[in-house]
């Protein structure tokens, strides 16, 4: 009885965490508003104009929980606006905008009076009008006749505080164990306006990448994406950090940490280049721990995930696990790091088969995101489970990649026992809402599934491969990474995405023996669906069942409840 009532207690636990590993950046909303349908959307706004770079400054005040600072954006002009169109610039209330100015090189004259009494006139940019609508503003006069224009805009505020980050998410002002000040901000779908000024949208990520410049007392560090570019000694006590991203960026892994900062590196022989750096960012106490955990599981990632996604994404930017208050975050460039030195999700197995437990979760999931999510990053939050689906499965990945086949198998038939089937993986589109958070654990076995169909495995990397390559540094929509794998594994995969994306039913494969014959079909499944399904295990003999019932001879030592287990589906005799 003692030993019942601690496993229930156990698999309660590891419930509540598998839950928590799967919630989502946002809550769902029971209807939606026209701020949703602003910051979800392509609005007439948003359409004409294409960011190319973001070079943003920002001061945080850890005493006042305010930050200040400016955002020049460089956009070029994809489709002649109307003279009177709008810019449309996300930055969520209660933070504000200040001050609006063109660098379009057209400036006003303002007289200053000097020290000496006189008085001077001098030309500054032209400061452009703006008006604000909740999380919107709308900047007026900002179209010029230049294909290439940029705008800078001043802002400031205490932003929202994160609550429960990162799946409750904004601004973090946190303390160490030692009580110093240790800050970063969490935001994914909660949106990076949450603080900074910015075209809140997945499907525009800066072309030609970022600067994040913080500045911050001297006793602290200042951590961003990239490559340290600038560190600067300023007066009074401070020191401002320039980092910079080369490649495109999503909005919101563009994050600053700050914190007491030691750095470590090391480098990696990769794919395609010799000398991937690997950075390495922990507080003071926690140096030697950071060395022992990430140098056993970072270097095993890199030579998995480049086995079956192709090169890492971001040669030009490097490789960071950066220490941070909360779990984790796929920060590009700069991954989050919060697991605290272990194996496992916070020391727990989300498979329950132990394999979860021979590595870092935090390291593995979060890192596999640099290749699902900001190499190949989805134009529509509702497409995310390409993000949390494909990763999800580069656990699977991993695991077989150092363990074997079998481990893999039985690490993906575990986490299959969190799906909930609540709400299909596809959410509604142009409101800024994903599907369900089945999106990882039921993305990775619809995965799973889909390699058991195409029976193949040297395809089935091709397509993993391909994917990276053909939608390098690009964003997509589920129907495009739909539509190539069909194409390359030359299999006619729509039904099945169909099935298991946008509905909530597990497909059945009904069965009843007849003598020495066995009839069966798919039911609870959509029109037409006719997915292959595999029996046995060292031989495997396939069946072709459709929606109508069929009847097969089935060869002497092969039996139905012998179908292949990582096919995710039920099995049901019919008596």
């Amino acid at each position: 009885m003692e030993k019942y009532i601690i496993n229930s207690i156990y698999i309660s636990l590891l419930l509540i965490f598998s839950i928590s590993a799967c919630a989502q950046p946002l809550h769902q909303k029971g209807k939606f508003t026209k701020q949703d349908t602003l910051r979800g959307s392509i609005t007439p706004e948003r359409a004409w104009w294409n960011v190319l770079y973001y070079n943003i400054n920002v001061t945080p005040d850890y005493k006042t929980k305010t930050i200040k600072g400016e955002v020049k954006i460089t956009y070029n002009i994809i489709k002649q606006p109307d003279s009177k169109i709008k810019m449309q610039i996300d930055l969520q209330e209660p933070m504000k905008i200040d001050r609006v100015f063109s660098n379009d090189g057209q400036t006003v004259s303002v007289m200053k009076t000097s020290t000496g009494g006189g008085s001077n006139l001098h030309q500054l940019p032209r400061q452009l009008k703006f008006t604000r609508q909740g999380n919107v503003y709308y900047i007026e006069g900002a179209p010029s006749k230049n294909n290439i224009d940029s705008i800078t805009i001043e802002f400031s505020g205490k932003p929202r505080a994160a609550v429960n980050p990162p799946w409750d998410g904004g601004w973090i002002w946190g303390k160490d164990a030692k009580g110093r000040p240790w800050m970063t901000v969490a935001c994914q779908g909660l949106g990076a306006s949450v603080w900074y000024p910015c075209k809140d949208h997945q499907s525009d990520e800066p072309d030609n990448g970022a600067s994040l410049s913080i500045t911050v007392p001297d006793s602290l560090a200042a951590v961003g994406n990239g490559r340290l570019a600038l560190k600067q000694k300023n007066r009074y006590g401070t020191s401002t950090w320039k980092w910079e991203v080369k490649s495109p960026i999503n909005n919101y892994n563009i994050i600053p940490y700050i914190g007491k900062y030691v750095h470590w590196s090391d480098s990696y022989i990769g794919e395609t280049e010799k000398n991937l750096s690997l950075d390495y960012w922990v507080l003071d106490y926690n140096l030697e721990k950071s060395k022992k955990q990430f140098g056993r599981d970072v270097k095993p990632m890199f030579k998995a995930f480049e086995h079956w996604f192709g090169p890492y994404p971001f040669y030009k930017d490097g490789f960071k696990l950066v220490e941070s208050s909360h779990l984790g975050m796929e920060h590009q460039s700069a991954v989050a790091y919060g697991n605290h030195f272990q194996n496992g999700y916070l020391g727990m197995d989300l498979s329950g088969s132990g394999w979860g437990l021979k590595w870092d979760y935090i390291i593995i999931h979060e890192s596999g995101h640099e290749w699902f999510a900001n190499n190949i990053t989805t134009n529509d939050i509702a497409d995310m489970w390409i993000h949390e689906g494909f990763t999800m499965y580069s656990e699977v990945l991993f695991t077989e990649y150092h363990y074997g086949k079998k481990a893999g198998d039985e690490y993906l038939q575990g986490i299959r026992e969190n799906i909930n089937n609540d709400k299909p993986l596809i959410g509604p589109y142009g409101v800024n809402q994903e599907g369900s958070s089945d999106m990882y654990n039921k993305g990775a076995s619809l995965l799973h599934t889909i390699r058991q169909i195409i029976n193949n495995d040297s395809v089935f990397k091709k397509i993993l491969r391909g994917l990276n390559s053909e939608f390098y540094h690009k964003t997509v929509d589920s129907k495009d990474v739909e539509t190539y794998f069909s194409k390359i594994a030359r299999i006619d995969l729509s039904k099945v995405f169909d099935q298991y994306l946008r509905t909530i039913k597990i497909p059945v494969l009904e069965y009843k023996k007849e003598g020495n014959k066995i009839s069966y079909r798919w039911v609870n499944c959509v029109k037409d669906f006719d997915m292959p399904i595999s029996i046995g295990s060292e031989r495997t003999f396939w069946l072709s069942p459709k929606t109508e019932w069929q009847k097969i001879d089935l060869p002497l030592n092969y039996k139905m409840e012998d179908v292949n287990k990582n096919f995710y589906i039920t099995l049901k005799e019919i008596k």
